[in-house]
């Protein structure tokens, strides 16, 4: 019995429901939680294609930077940590089970080294000088380079909208004008005054 198709509807079921659930979760802390645990499905899912490098870079730039972008979306947010503080026990239940279903994508990936080679049908096998690095470097720059060129420019266009969303005035924060700073004169900044060296005896 050949258990890879059935590895595969796991990862993907996995990855639909954790992609939506980013998507319709009302909480920021739980939206991230299923981010990585989408991230971890996409990565088996490349690891079943023998693509380990991009299932590498997944883990370690996504999963590694989510974190980032959540501190980065809630100082955005202004969420009051106390009330976050609060509600603490509530995401256990959500990172539990992001968790546990973390473990058992590893566990699924690990056991088929320890299956008969009969049992587990994967791609034909590649020479040894067969470089998937090199592989993606050639398919990215060469058939689908336009369709990457775009992605960057999106990408772009969605930096810049994120910087001016959030780079929004505030009528509590004090703002400086460094055109006037650099037209300031020296003496409308300092005064000097002049005292004499000791005091006087009475």
């Amino acid at each position: 019995m050949n258990i890879l198709p059935l590895v595969f509807y796991a990862f993907a079921a996995i990855l639909l429901c954790a992609a939506l659930l980013v998507v319709f979760s009302r909480n920021p802390v739980h939206s991230a939680l299923w981010l990585v645990l989408s991230f971890f499905s996409a990565a088996g899912v490349w690891l079943l294609l023998e693509a380990e490098f991009l299932a590498i870079a997944l883990v370690l730039v996504y999963v590694g930077a989510v974190m980032v972008l959540f501190l980065f979306v809630v100082m955005m947010l202004d969420v009051n940590f106390a009330k976050m503080r609060e509600r603490f026990r509530s995401y256990i239940p959500v990172g539990a089970t992001v968790g546990i279903l973390v473990l058992v994508e590893m566990a699924l990936v690990l056991i088929g080294g320890y299956l008969s080679p009969g049992a587990v049908q994967g791609p034909a096998p590649a020479p040894a000088s067969f470089s998937n690095t090199r592989m993606l470097g050639l398919q990215i720059y060469t058939d689908y380079a336009y369709p990457f060129e775009i992605a960057a420019v999106i990408l772009l266009v969605a930096i810049i909208a994120a910087i001016a969303l959030t780079h929004r005035r505030r009528k509590e924060t004090r703002y400086q004008n460094p055109g006037q700073q650099v037209k300031v004169h020296p003496r409308d900044r300092l005064r000097v005054l002049q005292m004499p060296p000791e005091k006087k005896e009475l």
